[in-house]
């Protein structure tokens, strides 16, 4: 098996150490393998560690920047689509940046609430209940933030919550068959 190759920072970056969730800055030159590259950012691989790198600072990687995702392409608030079908489709775009798996495929998701935030014109009020593969992972606010910056770029949505909850326990059962595919393992 060949390493994944290296190529140095071309300047100072952002990033979040992986699974600690600490946010740090790589210097330039520091070199950086490209271990993982998803829609809104990289996992890179840099001094024995791994990082998440976000989307538009793709520069210091030497490519192209990309705007954070935001989730799919929003239909408009009176789309045929449910806004729920919805919410669980951006919830597809997020993301465990030490798995290749979105977090609802790895079965993290435990339920969407959807009610209305007050009279109809004024939007929608989104709860999720979502866990982590380990309750101590560190990166667990980060992908929670991204699920409910997600959710509340969907037109319609008025307010969003993330809930990280433990109950009951993730386990390996919970990943979906598209999960177990991406995985290799079926």
């Amino acid at each position: 098996m060949n390493p994944t190759p290296t190529i140095p920072l071309e300047r100072d970056c952002e990033a979040v150490q992986i699974p600690a969730g600490n946010k740090v800055v790589l210097p330039a030159g520091t070199e950086v393998a490209i271990e993982e590259t998803l829609d809104h950012g990289f996992t890179v691989r840099a001094m024995g560690a791994l990082f998440r790198i976000d989307g538009r600072d793709a520069d210091a990687l030497g490519l192209e920047p990309r705007e954070e995702a935001g989730g799919p392409t929003a239909p408009e608030p009176d789309s045929p689509t449910p806004l729920e079908d919805r919410v669980w489709a951006a919830l597809r775009q997020c993301f465990d940046p030490e798995v290749p798996v979105n977090i609802v495929d790895l079965g993290l998701v435990y339920s969407v609430e959807v009610e209305p935030a007050g009279s109809p014109p004024d939007g929608s009020r989104v709860r999720v209940r979502m866990t982590l593969t380990a309750p101590g992972c560190g990166m667990g606010p980060m992908i929670a933030e991204d699920a409910r910056q997600r959710i509340l770029a969907l037109p319609g949505v008025k307010e969003a919550e993330v809930e990280l909850v433990w109950d009951p326990p993730w386990n390996q059962s919970m990943i979906t068959p598209e999960g177990r595919r991406a995985l290799g393992w079926e």
